[in-house]
């Protein structure tokens, strides 16, 4: 339906509108798809949208104030002038930083904190005192409400003037595209190829194209059949192996970055139609050699959001800048650093947690990152000591290897956790892998009994070979894309045919299959 209705008509309406007015076409089509999918939930986009931008009309209009009577002003008057006025700033951005997260944290937290407070009061033998409510989340709030916090704090540290046009604002945060799982785009990289119209381009249109192809290929023949095997181990994992358990895992790791990565695809895609580019979110993070690297090329739009606005706001703050001043005086340069990083990377990976989602297994989620992270930067000095110390190269080709292996277990592990349905079930499968591993799980018919046959572990393994293949091409400086669009048309469109019959023939949907919703849509 959205393929080849609403994409097409959407396609076919903005190719037909003159350029001046193709950015309402989208506008309109954003709000049409928002409101098909969650109804009159879009007031909670609207307040959002509203919020921002009135604060970027009143910070505008106080910059311009002060630009207007500087001339007139002596040195004392200006900078008691700048205090005034600094002052307006963050208060417009506090108030409206309260408003959007306000709604963030009550539509989609207030039960996970009245259940924990009632949780508390029953300890001490008190009744519960806040009631339980029926709360439902707008689509794509958690990912809207990101761009929107940037967009203003971006107008207010300066970085672009806010727009003076509400429709305007109103695009970039719903651009139907990317509403549903981002990427979590900025207003200085969004706003010009959004609003200014494009003629239709072929190159842009059969890319687009062949990016949707290859993302459903993704999602409907990896993720979605995987899917079946994954809810059944974890659905009954009491009485499942260790083993078991940790095939599940792996994949899971696999489903999900198949369908996350395969979203990526298809919104990039659908975007590129009218040749409007969208920032990454993934760039083949299963090569990476370390945590930290991991993350880095793991929705990279999240973490670039929360390096930019928490991180960096949390480390260079003046009582943490003192604090580093102090710890590299008083004890050493080493730990100056660390300190300040060590707590930045605190908030940010709560952060990380809490925005996966309400509950302590989200919690614990990013706590788990947190921990390997802080780990690896204390003891990063020894290592480097120990390496020296015994003549090994660290980036030699087998050492790089062992470390991809090693963080590729790190990312199951956590995995595992983001998929169990508590930290108590994320515990008992660690512990099942320990004390009751049984690997003859693995070749008795066990995988067998769980939703699906060879046949569906033969095409989820053949079609994992593909992007797997795909990507250490891509990892070798290969652009796969490119190199296809040089052959002779006959191979070209036959390659790009036989994608798109894999994806009818081999895709998980129809009679005995169920439509699986995106898991970070949940988000």
């Amino acid at each position: 339906m959205y393929l080849l209705v609403f994409l097409g008509s959407g396609f076919v309406l903005y190719t037909a509108f003159p350029l001046k007015y193709k950015w309402t076409v989208l506008l309109a089509a954003s709000y049409v798809f928002y409101f098909i999918n969650s109804g009159s939930l879009a007031i909670f986009l609207l307040i959002t949208t509203a919020a921002v931008y009135l604060a970027g009309i009143t910070l505008n209009k106080i910059s311009d104030g002060f630009d207007l009577v500087k001339k007139s002003l002596d040195k004392e008057q200006k900078k008691a002038y700048k205090k005034i006025i600094a002052w307006q700033k963050r208060l417009a951005v506090t108030v409206t930083l309260a408003v959007i997260f306000g709604l963030l944290l009550f539509l989609k937290y207030f039960n996970f904190f009245g259940e924990t407070v009632n949780s508390v009061l029953h300890v001490f033998g008190a009744e519960s005192a806040v009631p339980k409510l029926k709360l439902i989340l707008p689509l794509g709030i958690s990912y809207y409400t990101l761009q929107a916090a940037s967009y203003i704090i971006d107008v207010y540290r300066g970085k672009y003037k806010a727009s003076n046009n509400f429709g305007k604002v109103a695009l970039f945060l719903s651009f139907f595209p990317q509403i549903v799982e981002g990427p979590i785009g900025r207003f200085d990289l969004l706003a010009e190829p959004l609003y200014e119209g494009h003629k239709f381009n072929y190159d842009n249109f059969t890319q687009g194209l062949q990016l949707i192809v290859w993302g459903l290929f993704k999602k409907l023949v990896i993720a979605d059949r995987a899917n079946i095997f994954v809810c059944s181990a974890f659905e009954n994992y009491k009485s499942n192996s260790g083993a078991v358990m940790l095939f599940a895992g792996v994949l899971y790791t696999v489903q999900i970055y198949a369908e996350f990565s395969g979203c990526m695809d298809i919104v990039t895609g659908s975007a590129q139609l009218f040749s409007v580019p969208l920032s990454e979110n993934f760039n083949r993070p299963f090569f990476s050699k370390s945590v930290n690297e991991f993350w880095r090329r793991w929705h990279i739009t999240l973490g670039a959001w929360l390096r930019d606005y928490i991180f960096y706001s949390v480390s260079l703050s003046k009582p943490f800048m003192r604090l580093s001043r102090f710890t590299k005086k008083h004890l050493s340069e080493f730990l100056g650093t660390l300190v300040p990083s060590a707590f930045a990377l605190l908030f940010v990976w709560l952060a990380n947690g809490f925005w996966h989602g309400s509950g302590w297994k989200y919690i614990t989620y990013g706590m788990y990152y947190y921990v390997i992270m802080l780990l690896g930067m204390i003891f990063e000095p020894l290592f480097d000591r120990m390496f020296k110390s015994v003549h090994i190269k660290r980036n030699s080709a087998v050492l790089n290897a062992l470390r991809i292996v090693r963080t590729c277990f790190i990312v199951v592990v956590g995995m595992i956790l983001f998929r169990s349905g508590s930290v108590g079930a994320w515990v008992s499968v660690l512990k099942s892998a320990v004390v009751d591993f049984a690997p003859k799980t693995l070749t008795d018919g066990t995988l067998l009994t769980m939703g699906i046959d060879v046949y569906d572990f033969a095409v989820i393994a053949a079609a994992t070979a593909v992007v797997f293949i795909i990507s250490v091409l891509q990892e070798c400086g290969v652009e796969v894309r490119k190199s296809i669009a040089n052959r002779n048309i006959a191979l070209r469109w036959a390659l790009y045919f036989a994608l798109l019959f894999a994806v009818v023939i081999f895709g998980a949907y129809g009679p005995g299959y169920d439509a699986v919703d995106f898991i970070y849509g949940q988000f």
